[in-house]
């Protein structure tokens, strides 16, 4: 039943020849002379400076000569293509499915897939009854852990090639209509493989709701961050994508933290599933299971787990308002995920 993932292409545009095409708005200006000085000369007077005016305009607005990619920029992107190269085939990774490092424009394709994020799919399982494309938007107990199974598999694969992926949430995940899921986003990583550690600048860009303590520490990270991140994603899920943490602003989360606290159970959660939260939460890293040792515990708790009663949320999510609790620029939830590496 699942269907066929989209090719999505990224492109790397170095050609120097390049020519930017910009669809501009004409203005017009009215210029009212008056009665008494309506005289040819002032006329014509009043055209030259309007065309004068004009062509002042159109300068500033006309874009300058694009600026060239700079040879960091293409060993990078080379450097990105050699990293999905490295990695390999696993079936629960987003997929390198083409490139061109030959001649311009460089290239690399990525495998995509529909419906798309599973945040997104989280928020439309929220509305009552709904099908598109032949596919009822319902998300059961067992389905749960069915999609947190293929994402624990993913990230043991990239442990077990000592990387981790640093940023494990519903919007860096991918759900195809047959629950197949796929890991995307691996920018992190690769930094990970090439640098040995994540830039402060990235650092930066990563959701505090997300993150374990001692990422929040600006500690070392590691797969047991990960853990802790992929409780988080467990709460996303068995509430249909709401924010985590929802009572704490999002600057306050250490704080939060150090004084104990973990999130209360949701009354859509199983008291089963809540205690592989918690075993996620552990403010000691060395505490928390390792990505294979959990997914023992979601095999064995899928074997008892409800696969007839639907998960159900009234409430409608409004985006701008998520991205206020969960800490997340708004504008983020328009960007193509291949375009975020």
């Amino acid at each position: 039943m699942g269907e066929k993932g989209r090719l999505s292409r990224v492109l790397l545009e170095c050609s120097l020849s390049d020519k930017l095409c910009v669809v501009q708005e004409q203005q017009y200006e009215v210029i009212i002379v008056p009665a008494l000085l309506v005289g040819g000369f002032l006329i014509l007077l009043a055209i030259i400076l309007w065309l004068f005016i004009r062509g002042q305009r159109s300068q500033r607005q006309r874009p300058g000569p694009r600026k060239p990619t700079g040879l960091q920029e293409v060993q990078d992107f080379i450097g990105r293509i050699q990293f999905y190269q490295y990695l390999g085939k696993q079936k629960n990774l987003v997929q390198l499915e083409g490139c061109c490092t030959e001649r311009l424009p460089l290239y690399m394709v990525l495998e995509d897939v529909v419906p798309g994020d599973l945040l997104s799919f989280l928020w439309t399982c929220r509305r009552d009854v709904m099908t598109m494309d032949g596919l009822l938007y319902d998300l059961t107990e067992k389905q749960i852990y069915h999609i947190g199974k293929q994402v624990l598999l993913a990230l043991e694969f990239l442990q077990n090639k000592n990387l981790f992926h640093g940023d494990v949430a519903a919007r860096n995940i991918l759900i195809q209509n047959d629950l197949t899921v796929k890991l995307c986003r691996l920018g992190l990583a690769y930094e990970v493989h090439t640098q040995g550690a994540i830039s402060s600048a990235r650092i930066r860009t990563i959701p505090l709701k997300w993150l374990a303590p001692e990422r929040l520490l600006l500690r070392p990270a590691s797969i047991r961050g990960d853990v802790w991140s992929f409780g988080i994603l467990l709460y996303e899920m068995v509430t249909l994508g709401a924010p985590p943490y929802p009572e704490v602003p999002p600057t306050s989360i250490l704080q939060y933290l150090q004084r104990g606290k973990i999130m209360k159970r949701p009354s859509s959660c199983t008291h089963a599933m809540y205690n592989i939260m918690k075993s996620c939460w552990h403010w000691s890293e060395n505490s928390r299971p390792l990505p294979g040792e959990l997914l023992l515990r979601l095999e064995a708790a899928s074997r008892s787990a409800n696969d007839k009663a639907v998960l159900q949320v009234p409430e409608l999510v409004v985006p701008e308002l998520y991205a206020d609790v969960a800490g997340i620029r708004a504008e983020s939830f328009y960007y193509s995920y291949t375009t975020i590496l």
